[in-house]
């Protein structure tokens, strides 16, 4: 993910069950990513960026690829 890639709140919903399944549905940035897709405020998105950039680049590859489909 780009850092000037945004991302809308559907794609945050997709991140977060790809996550929920990859991390564990009590990580920090699954929790973030469920909640910025349910509030859609840009803190939230801002949190949920932050923290999906900080995962090991496996597991961000992993969801990427994942709500590919």
């Amino acid at each position: 993910m780009a850092d000037d890639v945004k991302i809308d709140r559907e794609t945050m919903g997709r991140l977060a069950k790809a996550l929920s399944f990859i991390c564990g549905p009590e990580n920090a940035c699954t929790v973030a990513m469920k909640a910025a897709a349910e509030t859609g405020t840009p803190a939230d998105a801002k949190k949920a960026r932050t923290l999906f950039l900080k995962l090991k680049p496996g597991d961000r590859g992993a969801a990427l690829e994942m709500i590919k489909g």
